[in-house]
């Protein structure tokens, strides 16, 4: 198989995902994904779609939605709420480290809680890169190491098991810095908590912004 189009099957995962969104949406998630896609146009690629829970939020000034989502249920579930949106999108199988896409053909890129779990988060950043044109635009909402020692300290700890249960999720990634190496110039960027009182949760901490391709 095509490495730019293998699967990745999570099957008990993607159903536990598609049910657990669906309860964060009611508690606040719908607003953290309106900011995150607010300002977008022209043509865009979100990569790691999930089911789709972007896609009723992107702005009507986006001309085509191309995305990417390599795990078969999720992907199906994306095809549905594809049909269900105002704006044109087209939901293709690929994977973050090979995206199926040319050189400089966005306008901008979408991330939202993928840098966690794809398996070489550097590959993905590259590829983001080369898919933008000079001036694109990538809005990332991601849970990330904590900025306190305690915290991450914890994350640290339950990371392999957490890994293990949760698809391949690491949460204890340095995303923020990983965009930056990758070349990317940060526009804007918030640290939050969500939800804002999950002390115990270790994907608690998150950034929201935007970042900038030279």
């Amino acid at each position: 198989m095509d490495p730019a189009t293998e699967s990745v099957s999570h099957p008990v995962f993607a159903r536990f995902f598609a049910r657990v969104a669906t309860r964060s949406e009611r508690r606040g998630q719908m607003a953290l994904r309106q900011e995150l896609l607010a300002g977008l146009s022209g043509r865009v690629i979100e990569i790691g779609a999930g089911n789709g829970l972007n896609f009723p939020h992107y702005p009507a000034e986006v001309e085509e939605l191309v995305a990417i989502e390599p795990e078969p249920y999720l992907r199906a579930g994306a095809v549905e709420a594809a049909q269900r949106a105002s704006i044109t999108i087209h939901v293709r199988e690929g994977n973050a480290n090979r995206v199926p896409e040319g050189d400089r053909t966005f306008d901008a890129a979408v991330v939202s809680g993928v840098l966690c779990s794809v398996p070489d988060p550097e590959a993905a950043l590259r590829e983001l890169w080369r898919v933008l044109r000079p001036g694109g635009e990538l809005h990332f909402y991601e849970h990330v190491r904590a900025s306190g020692s305690f915290r991450a300290f914890y994350q640290d700890a339950v990371n392999l098991l957490w890994s293990r249960l949760m698809g391949g999720c690491h949460p204890n990634r340095d995303t923020l810095t990983a965009i930056e190496l990758a070349g990317f110039s940060i526009a804007s960027c918030r640290r939050l908590m969500f939800p804002a009182r999950a002390h115990a949760s270790p994907v608690a901490p998150r950034i929201l912004g935007v970042a900038l391709r030279s």
